[in-house]
């Protein structure tokens, strides 16, 4: 019992520490999600029976917006998976589609009460389980949101991990992250998953598409971020990528492309102990320009 009492009392001083950053970070300190159910690994009860009808509603229009916009926007793999989510009549049950899930591809999905600590997201991808947060933004929020909510993660994420290659690159990333935070390697990883995750973009025959969730969960980056002459589109390099700063509060300034899937499965399969070793003694590039030699790949 003195056991189980002393790891009780010791999660429970790391949540507080974890909570405290958060609200530091967030707008006025305060944070939308409910971590008083949240077990040690911030697993919670999605609880889908207590959506009201107006969320679903909500839900209905965010789906329906976002779905206009992916034709000639979004890469194929994510249009030809969303229909396997079978997401588009309200906020889905993700145990539901977590059976689906795993039939694909090995995941399924954890329902978290908002952000958690890097240790334990990765520890979740490393598992091939994919945190979703549970609570929906309001009405007022329909255009933009500052913290991830259920949309962003389930529309945005949940529909490339039906894809093999894509599903193998997530899992890859949660246990380079367990190794990077030993290693001085977080920051640098934390700007790889932000450019290629969140805000990557793909050079296909047909042209640039989006495939980062952030962009897709978008109403206006993903038209922003594919037709506006502001940002910059670089060809996909591992250590630029770990080199540049990035913005949480604006549109990009700079994409980073890359040539498929593949490409960034194997371009991130290396061990990367010696690349933060040496990133570490170079200076952050920041997003608003090129560097010598780079050039922007064109839209078409």
């Amino acid at each position: 019992m003195k056991d189980a009492a002393d790891a009780s009392q010791s999660f429970a001083v790391a949540q507080d520490a974890f909570l405290k950053t958060l609200a530091e970070k967030s707008n006025g300190g305060v944070l939308r999600g409910d971590y008083s159910r949240a077990d040690a690994q911030y697993v919670v009860a999605q609880d889908w029976s207590a959506y009201t009808p107006s969320q679903h509603a909500l839900w209905r229009r965010l789906y329906a917006r976002q779905a206009a916009l992916l034709p000639g926007r979004a890469c194929q793999a994510f249009i030809d998976n969303l229909d396997r989510m079978q997401a588009a009549d309200g906020i889905p049950d993700f145990v539901t589609t977590s059976k689906a899930l795993l039939a694909a591809t090995g995941w399924t999905l954890v329902a978290v009460p908002g952000l958690v600590p890097d240790q334990t997201f990765f520890e979740h991808l490393a598992a091939r389980r994919f945190p979703v947060t549970v609570w929906l933004r309001a009405p007022e929020e329909f255009d933009y949101i500052v913290e991830p909510d259920v949309f962003h993660d389930f529309f945005g994420h949940v529909p490339l991990l039906f894809d093999p290659v894509f599903a193998d690159h997530l899992e890859e990333y949660g246990k380079g992250g367990l190794k990077a935070m030993a290693l001085g390697g977080l920051p640098f990883l934390a700007r790889l998953y932000w450019y290629t995750i969140e805000f990557g973009l793909i050079d296909t025959s047909e042209g640039l598409r989006a495939y980062g969730a952030g962009i897709l969960s978008s109403g206006g980056e993903i038209t922003y971020c594919l037709s506006s002459p502001m940002p910059r589109r670089i060809p996909f390099d591992v250590a630029r990528v770990m080199r540049t700063l990035y913005k949480i509060d604006s549109y990009q300034e700079t994409y980073f492309v890359i040539r498929s899937f593949e490409q960034l499965f194997r371009d991130t399969a290396p061990d990367f102990t010696p690349l933060y070793a040496r990133l570490q003694g170079l200076a952050s590039l920041p997003a608003d320009r090129l560097s010598e030699g780079e050039c922007n790949i064109p839209i078409r």
